[in-house]
């Protein structure tokens, strides 16, 4: 279970990591800048361009947040050096995607448009080319709202297995449904 929490972080060279008195992790890079709050029970800190992570105790509880603190720290590194990226496909018969600015405009069958306003940290970007599904690019430094958004996006028309209908990443294979069979009646 903490196996993870062991392995240190290489901090790149463009990136700037500061932990605060009251265990704040700061983490500056040329995409963004983020903060998470450790518990006291873990213990950080930074050596050599690397981000170490101890634990008080061998306690079940301690040996996941471990694990967890540095799961999250090391999503922070990696999302404020490289980014992080997440493209879906409207997969329908005139499902319609556009975006002005940061608000995102959705056409998924419904009786009327749906339109989310998407926060300044993710950047959006459609695109409607003839003969593809509409594709909906989000790209942020911060993994977690990006992965909320994605789902609130994709709670608006999940992807149903008999046509396969819905909103969907790129590449994902829906599972597919045989439909009603129709039974002969013979007599």
């Amino acid at each position: 279970m903490s196996r993870i929490g062991n392995w240190p972080i290489s901090i790149p060279e463009n990136v700037e990591v500061n932990i605060t008195d009251n265990n704040v992790v700061e983490v500056k890079g040329p995409k963004g800048e983020l903060k998470q709050s450790v518990k006291p029970e873990i213990k950080v800190r930074v050596e050599d361009n690397s981000i170490y992570f101890e634990r008080s105790s061998d306690l079940k509880r301690i040996k996941a947040l471990h694990g967890l603190y540095r799961a999250l720290v090391n999503n922070m590194v990696i999302g404020v050096s490289e980014g992080y990226k997440t493209v879906l496909e409207l997969a329908g018969v005139g499902f319609k995607a556009q975006n002005s600015g940061q608000l995102l405009e959705l056409s998924t069958g419904h009786s009327h448009s749906v339109f989310i306003e998407l926060p300044e940290e993710i950047k959006v970007q459609t695109i409607t080319e003839r003969g593809k599904s509409p594709t909906i690019i989000l790209e942020s430094f911060d993994k977690q709202l990006l992965g909320q958004v994605v789902a609130k996006i994709r709670s608006l028309r999940k992807p149903e297995p008999y046509k396969g209908k819905g909103i969907r990443f790129a590449g994902e294979i829906i599972r597919r449904k045989a439909g009603k069979t129709a039974i002969a009646a013979a007599k």
